[in-house]
């Protein structure tokens, strides 16, 4: 089993690094983002949010303990409250390393009554994979989820910031085919929509 897989467990969280082995990646880009964010909020705590999605855009798509350090640093917080706030949310990636592409299948009723489970079948088989767990080559994750509100479009997945449905066999097929020829990853093309509509027109570089 690949180093990928084995950290899809699901209670793992993030390892706080030691200070002194504290290494700030933030590009220029993302310090004048968070720089401008900062004036968005009253309180600086209340910037944790926007800063995480900041971080997990220049980390890869994924969150782990020196991403949350960094954010916990630049906003003057401290790592367990940082961390606290990007455990709670499943929109983070902080359970463990995703893929290039993570592939969120709703399992809620909609999706349920119209075929979900054969979709879900049919990605586990094809890409050899479980809930939570990562293909060998980093290409892809599988994950299922709660309802993703998109009821007229059952079954429906996400994948980075598009929603994808109503599915069938073939379609999945289809986007598995279209994701291997991506370049960049739709993790990080979503962390980077979310960072850019909370910036205001003047903001953006």
């Amino acid at each position: 089993m690949s180093e990928l897989v084995q950290l899809g467990r699901r209670n793992e969280r993030p390892s706080a690094p030691k200070p002194e082995e504290l290494s700030l990646k933030f590009s220029e880009q993302a310090i004048k983002e968070l720089d401008a964010l900062r004036t968005h909020y009253p309180e600086i705590r209340s910037c944790i949010l926007p800063a995480l999605w900041i971080a997990q855009r220049e980390y890869g798509g994924y969150l782990p303990g020196e991403a949350i350090a960094e954010v916990a640093h630049r906003l003057n917080r401290t790592y367990i409250e940082v961390e606290g706030v990007a455990t709670f949310y499943s929109m983070y990636n902080t359970h463990h390393r995703v893929g290039k592409h993570k592939l969120e299948l709703c399992t809620c009723l909609c999706c349920h009554v119209n075929g979900t489970w054969d979709i879900r079948d049919h990605i586990k088989k094809k890409l050899g994979i479980g809930h939570m767990e990562t293909t060998e080559d980093g290409l892809f994750t599988f994950e299922e989820v709660e309802c993703l509100n998109a009821c007229d479009r059952a079954p429906v997945m996400m994948v980075g910031d598009e929603y994808i449905g109503p599915l069938d066999i073939e379609q999945v097929d289809r986007l598995i085919d279209r994701l291997r020829a991506t370049s960049e990853s739709t993790n990080v093309q979503l962390a980077a929509s979310v960072v850019a509509v909370q910036l205001r027109k003047e903001e953006k570089s």
